[in-house]
């Protein structure tokens, strides 16, 4: 929200093509209230067209195409009103019937998953049994069959046997979603002037709230790692991945292979819906679903092939979703985000081990270790060395306490960039 001080207090005066209010307040006497009150309309009158401007790339863009708005819906409320210790149990089809919202241990705690498995499992089979039973053309038994019948008024009897087989539980995220923005402080910034160098929408920097929370060190049950969960295969694409270097867990480097592999995708599918759904489902079985379907909506309405589950189905609401929920939660003024570290960036001259950089450069091994996040555990045990040629992260106050030079000559290579930890 933009404030603008004049000399008039004008309240809640709205521009008809924008959120700014222009808020004037009374400072001068009479005299001057003509030319300030000419100026303030001025401004009014540009900031609409420009933030118009914005919204409309923006629809352009990123879509909400009817089919889906249930579904975002769905999703803003599981990213900012239920909680970690709440389970939705809902249609996995339809996201707008919601049978219960139940405590659970909040998942975030140590063996939360496996307590709280048989629980959500109890639940789901409950209400599957009560629309298997209105299925058979039976009454509604109690209050809540009643209440579940009034949802599926006037469905046949397969749509019901459907329902009963499609009953799924979904884990609040609203903790953790803003935890997710209060790191992301630390990334975003850069990751916008990644994006804009690769000429790609901004709000892509806000993908990572789908895909990690902004956690770096995140690694899921099918080995997508990092802030970007990049899977091994996908990942060696784009970045180097071996027994030493891991480059999915630098966030930066990974947010350069982010972008280039969302321009590729765009640059097949023609698509912002269809290239970020490929992101989660792969590229080539996006081409197959958009030459049989056509557009993302018949798409997310019809397409089934493969993988094409839950998840795949999901991904582009999620993410809009997740932006519409980090921009608002972003406008907080108790939030306190995490900084951007600044850092010198050296390149190896020889090889070297951590170990010796650490000494040479009167730099903690942890310290060492925290800035440069691609390289394995191993080469800060010392059982290997770092390749001649790599781009080290320095402290930005570092500097080399022994005459043998370990880095190029800082008039040829010496860089000096951003990196942003937690």
């Amino acid at each position: 929200m933009k404030i603008l001080n004049f000399t008039f207090y004008f309240n809640n005066m709205k521009s008809a093509n924008s959120d700014t209010f222009v808020h004037i307040r009374h400072a001068c006497t009479s005299k001057f209230q003509a030319p300030f009150l000419i100026a303030a309309m001025l401004l009014l009158s540009l900031t609409g067209p420009v933030d118009s401007l914005a919204a409309s790339a923006n629809n352009r863009n990123f879509p909400i195409v009817p089919a889906i708005q249930a579904n975002v819906n769905f999703w803003e409320k599981i990213y900012s009103t239920y909680s970690t210790s709440e389970a939705v149990i809902h249609d996995k089809y339809d996201l707008t019937k919601i049978y219960a919202v139940i405590p659970i241990i909040d998942y975030l705690l140590p063996g939360a998953a496996q307590l709280n498995k048989p629980i959500l499992e109890t639940v789901k089979m409950r209400y599957s049994a009560i629309l298997t039973h209105l299925a058979k053309g039976n009454p509604p038994r109690s209050k809540e069959e009643h209440r579940i019948a009034a949802m599926y008024k006037g469905a046949r009897k397969s749509q019901l046997l459907t329902a009963s087989e499609s009953i799924r539980a979904q884990i609040g995220q609203k903790e953790r979603f803003r935890e997710g923005v209060i790191r992301s402080g630390a990334y975003l910034p850069e990751i916008r002037r990644i994006f804009r160098s690769y000429n790609l929408p901004e709000e892509l920097a806000y993908l990572p709230h789908v895909e990690s929370s902004f956690n770096p060190d995140a690694y899921s049950k099918v080995g997508a790692s990092g802030l970007w969960q990049f899977t091994r295969s996908t990942g060696k694409t784009y970045m180097r991945i071996d027994n030493l270097i891991d480059e999915r867990q630098d966030p930066i480097i990974a947010s350069h292979a982010a972008a280039k592999f969302l321009k590729k995708n765009h640059s097949l599918l023609d698509s912002w819906p269809l290239a970020l759904t490929a992101y989660n489902y792969g590229t080539s079985g996006m081409m197959r679903a958009k030459k049989s379907h056509g557009s993302y909506e018949k798409i997310f309405r019809g397409y089934q092939e493969g993988y094409f589950k839950f998840a795949s189905r999901n991904f582009y609401p999620e993410f809009l979703a997740a932006l519409k929920v980090a921009q608002k939660i972003e406008q907080d003024p108790s939030l306190r985000r995490h900084k951007p570290i600044t850092t010198t960036t050296v390149r190896l001259k020889n090889h070297a081990s951590a170990i010796t950089i650490s000494r040479n450069y009167k730099v903690n091994i942890n310290t060492l270790k925290a800035l440069n996040p691609a390289i394995k555990a191993s080469a800060f045990q010392g059982k290997q060395r770092l390749p001649r040629g790599y781009q080290l992260k320095l402290p930005a106050t570092a500097q080399n306490h022994t005459k043998r030079p370990l880095t190029i000559k800082a008039n040829q290579n010496l860089m000096k960039n951003r990196i942003y930890l937690q």
